[in-house]
Formats: structure tokens, C-alpha cells, sequence
């Protein structure tokens, strides 16, 4: 087993950023992931250069200004008490733009990001937007909220997706892989996992992640890894799955996925050895304690009947 393609809390570890990793940092050409923790008033600055990102609270609220040469946005994002609690809202900003991040409260922040070729405009991105998908079925169940899924938010390159794992349950099952290039069968995509977990009682969680050689890809990647809160495991090949969550803590993680392909789009393969595990699904319910929660209401847009109509 190699453990380069396990960073725990701390290794990744970069500057303001409580994980950083980079296309360079990973080995790899496009997938990257940074979280940022600010204080109270706390605020931080920086260029998005060539790749495109969306801006995810985990644990609190902020607001996020974007300036470029077409101009200037400001989304105030509500966020969240933890990634335990509810749905957040986020911010998508697009290359060669200078952003500004700041929490009156404090809190801590994702930024999933993608090197892309297309600028796209800068959106705020509605927690009441958010797909929340329960996957699976018995212990087999996870929640999946698809803020950034093909098909759902648009983007250049970037697809990124939460998943929540009660305790006991496995995901990322049965173990899939997207390291080849087969046309309307399989994409090639860079994959990471950022880890949290719920604690009970003041004792935290934990989980294991297994990714093993496909045969296919460039480093025959193979991890069995222990995570806990803030580990982050690199996916640049391989089956990858299950992903476990022991008994009595729920399991958090945040995938952040991109590629060379055309097409953005998530297509996978699953290992053949365990891929008739989901025709058992539909005989099983879902756990019952799914969903953790599901995305608020939108809010009604307010009524203007003396506006002129759009043209």
C-alpha cells in the first residue's frame, strides 16, 4: 500500500489554507482543492489564474467579491452551521478574475477548482438549487447534495458533490473507476475526497477508504486508508470504494472531480466483481435516518407588476 495518495490532516497544509492541493502538488493536470479557515473578520485575497471555482461554505457565512476585466460581482452566501446541518448556498468564479473571500463570523471554506479553457460569468449559486439525491439502498444508503454535478450547475471542467454517509454505511459502492476514455461509457476524470465526520459526545469520527489498481490510468494507485476529520485522499486512477463510516459517526465528504474529456460529464465503470450489488437496491428501503436534511424552500421572488416584461 502507498500512502502519497493519503494526505491526513495537516500534510496538505499550505499558507492560510488548511488543504491545498494543486494540479502540481497532486501530479496531475486539472483537480484542485483548497480550504480556508478565517477569523472573525478575517478575509483573504487571491487570483484564480486558469482554472475556474465555486466557492463552498462548510462551517459559516461570507461574502465573496469578484473583479475582473468585465467588471465586478459580490455574492453574500449564507452558509451553514457545519456540513452536519443543512444545504449552503456557494459561489462560482471563473478564470482570470481577483476574488476576495470574507467572513464577519468566521468560518471555514472550500474552494473546489479546475484548470478550463471557457471564462463563464461569475453566479451565486442558491442552496434551494441544490439537488439532494438519496442513493442506494440499506446499508448501502448515502445522501447526495449535487451543487456542482454535470447537468446541474454549469461549468467549464469542474464537478463537485457532497455525499453523507451514515454511520455503519458504506459509499462509493460497489467500487467504480473513471480512467479510461470510452464514449458515452466512461470518462476520465481526476478525483479528490476531503473528508469530516460527526463526533458523539465529544469523540470524533472515522472512516476507512479503499482505492485499488484498474489496470488502466498511469499510477496504479492503491490506498487503505484510516481518514478522519480533514484528511484528504487523491484519486487519479483505480477502483475506488468503499468508502465506510464506523458505527455512531456520520461520515462527510466533498469529491471534486475534473478531466481532459470534451464532454463534462460523470460516466462511470463499475468493478464487475461487485456491480450487481444495485439490483438489490430497489427490494431494500433506504435508511431511515436519510435525509441528514434536505435543500429549503426557495424563497418567492418578489411580484413587480409595473416592470416592463424581458425582452
Amino acid at each position: 500500500m502507498t500512502s502519497r495518495h493519503h494526505l491526513p490532516a495537516g500534510r496538505a497544509r499550505r499558507g492560510p489554507h488548511l488543504v491545498d492541493v494543486s494540479p502540481e502538488s497532486a501530479g496531475w493536470a486539472h483537480s484542485s482543492l483548497r480550504v480556508l479557515e478565517l477569523p472573525p473578520g478575517g478575509t483573504h485575497t487571491f487570483g484564480t489564474g486558469d482554472s475556474e471555482w465555486i466557492v463552498l461554505p462548510l462551517a459559516g457565512g461570507c461574502t465573496v467579491g469578484c473583479a475582473d476585466e468585465f467588471g465586478r460581482d459580490t455574492f453574500a452566501l449564507t452558509g451553514r452551521e457545519s456540513v452536519f446541518t443543512g444545504v449552503s448556498d456557494f459561489a462560482y468564479v471563473p478564470r482570470d478574475a481577483r476574488v476576495t473571500i470574507g467572513s464577519a463570523g468566521g468560518g471555514r471554506f472550500a474552494l473546489t477548482g479546475a484548470r478550463c479553457t471557457r471564462r463563464l460569468p461569475a453566479r451565486h449559486g442558491p442552496a434551494a438549487s441544490v439537488p439532494v439525491e438519496l442513493r442506494g439502498g440499506g446499508s448501502c444508503s448515502r445522501q447526495v447534495n449535487n451543487f456542482g454535478a454535470a447537468g446541474v450547475f454549469e461549468c467549464d471542467r469542474l464537478i463537485a458533490v457532497e455525499v453523507l454517509t451514515p454511520g455503519g454505511n458504506w459509499s462509493s459502492f460497489p467500487p467504480h473507476k473513471h480512467d479510461e476514455h470510452r464514449p458515452g461509457e466512461e470518462s476520465v476524470l481526476e478525483e479528490i475526497y476531503y473528508f469530516e465526520f460527526a463526533a458523539h459526545d465529544g469523540t470524533p469520527g472515522l472512516g476507512y477508504q479503499r482505492v485499488f489498481p484498474s489496470g488502466h490510468g498511469r499510477q496504479g494507485t492503491d490506498v487503505l486508508a484510516e481518514v478522519r476529520d480533514g484528511d484528504v485522499v487523491l484519486i487519479p486512477d483505480g477502483w475506488h470504494g468503499p468508502s465506510m463510516a464506523v458505527p455512531g459517526h456520520t461520515m462527510y465528504y466533498l469529491n471534486v472531480m475534473a478531466g481532459p474529456e470534451a464532454e463534462r460529464a460523470w460516466l462511470i465503470s463499475d468493478h464487475p466483481d461487485h456491480a450487481w450489488i444495485r439490483a438489490t437496491w430497489p427490494d431494500q428501503p433506504v435508511d431511515p435516518r436519510l435525509p441528514l436534511y434536505s435543500a429549503p424552500a426557495a424563497s418567492p421572488e418578489p411580484s413587480s407588476p409595473s416592470a416592463p416584461s424581458s425582452p
